[in-house]
């Protein structure tokens, strides 16, 4: 597995390169946004750790602009800060995942193992279904023409329903899709937003699938 490290820290960036190296992967090591852009854009990696905080340009316009040209290479934000907005703000621009600092490198791996497997999955920048869209980048959620205003997890429920809307999704996977690892086994998390969401879109749209999990439908079909 081909891994690229876009970290301005140059002890972390080592740190990792040695760690992921011992642990199989192929490592490749930046540490300007710039470059990690045309690194990510160019190469054939299988997944990016992208360190938010970069000189040139941060990893939010990184990761923006891959997705703007629809290179859908795996994406790990690392950032210092902390907040569910600052998250949100990553996933919105393009991120897979999010990994704040310090973290253990235990939980690092086994993310890049899970992003690594789901692969470089195409993500249009407008999903849509039945008369309910979502603009990931902007956050734009329209239901039968009329502008919708949701939360930033609200919006990330919204997007790993309609990406897999062909699918039943399992609190499990719905879990770690909108909240990442750390909140693994909380599946009431899912229920509440599931709830907050169905009020907004309307209840129909979301089917409840008895002991398997959730699925997107269109209530007009």
């Amino acid at each position: 597995m081909r891994v690229l490290v876009v970290e301005d820290d140059v002890r972390l960036a080592e740190v990792l390169s040695s760690g992921l190296t011992a642990e199989g992967f192929d490592v490749d090591v930046v540490h300007d946004g710039f470059d990690g852009y045309w690194q990510a854009r160019e190469g054939a990696h299988d997944v990016v750790v992208l360190d938010v905080l970069l000189p040139s340009i941060s990893g939010y316009t990184v990761a923006k602009r891959l997705r703007a040209e629809e290179v859908w290479t795996p994406v790990l934000m690392l950032t210092a800060k902390d907040g569910e907005y600052d998250e949100a703000d990553g996933l919105d621009v393009g991120a897979d995942d999010y990994l704040r600092k310090p973290f253990s490198f235990v939980v690092l791996v086994a993310r890049l193992r899970a992003l690594a497997r789901r692969g470089a999955t195409p993500r249009p920048r407008l999903l849509s279904h039945g008369g309910l869209s979502l603009d990931p980048e902007s956050g734009e959620c329209m239901v039968n023409g009329k502008q919708l205003t949701l939360q930033p997890r609200e919006r990330a429920l919204l997007e790993a329903l309609l990406r897999n809307r062909n699918r039943v999704m399992s609190k499990d996977r719905l879990l770690n899709a909108v909240w990442g690892l750390d909140s693994a086994g909380d599946t009431n998390l899912v229920e509440v937003y599931v709830s907050y969401l169905r009020r907004k879109i309307g209840a129909a749209r979301i089917e409840t699938i008895r002991s398997l999990g959730y699925r997107l439908v269109d209530p007009d079909a």
